[in-house]
């Protein structure tokens, strides 16, 4: 068992009781389902193929795009590795009694999301070179944390934290093209 810093416990029994609320809901179960396919386009092989497709389509600002993608999700992937195995904060299903899951994670700690961060580093890169798809992108975005919580596998907390360092990663590796 971990044991938590004083504000990270306070920041889990918000979240808990939000979480509570939300997966008690009657239709929790019918959302998860949604929740699951929303999720699946938040792994990375859809965000390489967006990456070869703009890159193919728009070969200037389709390079440019793909450098900072690679210097994006090349800073965001240890940032996150490192802070779920510094943190160590549990997953809600692991942690709290009354909370379920709705898929088996791919690991044992939840904060910060990674899920969110891979998407928020996406749509903040095509909001930055595609200015005219950057809404859509951030509603993506923010569809795939969301589908994170309604699945039971992160706390909202996870989620805005995995936006933060996505966006972070993203405007960090706009600057490198």
């Amino acid at each position: 068992m971990t044991i938590q810093r004083p504000s990270i416990q306070k920041m889990t029994a918000a979240d808990t009781r939000a979480m509570c609320w939300l997966l008690a809901q009657p239709r929790a179960a019918s959302r998860a389902r949604m929740a699951r396919a929303i999720s699946r386009f938040g792994d990375g092989p859809f965000y390489a193929a967006l990456v070869a497709m703009l890159w193919l389509v728009d070969p200037e600002d389709g390079t440019r795009f793909a450098m900072a993608a690679a210097v994006a999700y090349g800073l965001e992937v240890p940032a996150f590795m490192v802070l779920k195995n510094l943190i160590k904060r549990p997953r809600p299903a692991d942690s709290e009694m009354a909370l379920c899951a709705f898929i088996k994670p791919a690991g044992r700690f939840s904060f910060p999301s990674g899920h969110t961060a891979a998407a928020f580093v996406m749509a903040t890169l095509l909001g930055i070179f595609y200015p005219v798809v950057a809404t859509l992108a951030l509603a993506f975005a923010l569809l795939v944390g969301l589908s994170r919580v309604l699945l039971g596998v992160h706390y909202p907390s996870d989620i805005a934290a995995g936006a933060l360092l996505g966006t972070s990663c993203a405007m960090i590796g706009s600057l490198f093209v």
